[in-house]
This record gives structure tokens, C-alpha cells and sequence, in this order.
């Protein structure tokens, strides 16, 4: 058996707390049935295991979108802060093997592909926002496009005095109060 695959019982606590999560915050996703939500998850549990992983390092997963042409509804993240248990990591494999001393334990976009997600970029950060107010305390990794990556530089982002900030940083920094915020297409 697989080691990503919830068992019947981790499925039905997970659903139970996301179909909470989904009617608690109708405005994510006003004119969406939990029914049809529920049936795609159950129809793709490796997708379940990943949205458990989101779940169990703080990132309360929700739906923020769908897809009418292909089906899929898109969770992400939407913890008021980063994700606790996804903090302090630099952005990626080549920035952690950089640093020569207080190396954080993992990156930011080795732990996304452990979980079987990704790293919202700026697009679908700015989309978040929109949605609710997010990292006002924190800041949160995102995406960075391949030419400012091989420069050495990484972007985040944050929300301060009611706007989005896109931010750059070397891309081996770490911090306590940076994490990273995901996304699943289910």
C-alpha cells in the first residue's frame, strides 16, 4: 500500500474539516456545490493525501476557483499567515546546498514537491488577496521566474497597509516568519 494514501478514516476527518472550511467562507467560492467538490476529491485520493499534507502543516486549504472546461476546482492555501509548519526554509534545492552555515532543514520548493503541490506565483498570489487579506505578519514565498532565479535572487510576497507587496531576497535566505503558500488543482 502506498504511504500516499489516506486511509478511509484520515479521508473522512479530512473531508469533514475542508466541507467546513467551504461553507464557512462561501465567498471564496459563491456560486460552488460542496457535492461536486467532495465527488472529485473522492474520485482522486492521491490528490486527498497532498490536501492533507497542506493541511497538517497549517495551511487550511479551500477552494478559491474552477474550472468549468476541465472540472478542476483549485485549492490553496488560505491560513491567515504562511503556513507554520512550511516556515523558515530558503527558496529552493540550489539555494539551501549554498548556504556553508545555518542551513534551514528544507526549501521552500523541495517541500511543495514532497507534498505533491506548488508555489503560487505572483498571479494566483495577487488572485488570493482578492479574496481575503493574507500575510499581514507573515510572507510567503512565491514562484520566481527562471531569469531573476539565475541571478541568485527569489521573490515573496506579503500584504501591508491594505495592499499586496511583491518583494525580492537572495534566494538562500530563510526566515522565521516566511513559508511558502500552495496550490492543488483536484
Amino acid at each position: 500500500m502506498s504511504t500516499k494514501v489516506l486511509s478511509a478514516e484520515q479521508t473522512g476527518d479530512l473531508l469533514a474539516i475542508l466541507e467546513k472550511r467551504f461553507e464557512k467562507n462561501r465567498h471564496r467560492h459563491k456560486d460552488l456545490d460542496w457535492r461536486q467538490v467532495s465527488a472529485r476529491l473522492l474520485s482522486q485520493p492521491h490528490k486527498l493525501w497532498s490536501l492533507n499534507e497542506m493541511e497538517i502543516s497549517g495551511g487550511e486549504p479551500d477552494v478559491v476557483d474552477y474550472d468549468p472546461e476541465t472540472g478542476e476546482f483549485t485549492f490553496t492555501d488560505c491560513a491567515p499567515e504562511s503556513p507554520k509548519g512550511r516556515r523558515s526554509t530558503c527558496y529552493d534545492r540550489e539555494a539551501l546546498e549554498s548556504r556553508k552555515e545555518h542551513k534551514p532543514a528544507n526549501s521552500a520548493m523541495d517541500m511543495a514537491r514532497e507534498m505533491g503541490v506548488i508555489i503560487l506565483d505572483e498571479e494566483a498570489y495577487r488572485h488570493l488577496q482578492r479574496l481575503d487579506t493574507f500575510d499581514v505578519k507573515t510572507s510567503s514565498w512565491i514562484k520566481t521566474p527562471d531569469n531573476i532565479r539565475e541571478l541568485g535572487g527569489a521573490l515573496f510576497a506579503d500584504s501591508r497597509y491594505g495592499r499586496v507587496f511583491v518583494y525580492h531576497n537572495g534566494a538562500q535566505s530563510y526566515y522565521a516568519a516566511r513559508g511558502f503558500r500552495a496550490s492543488l488543482k483536484v
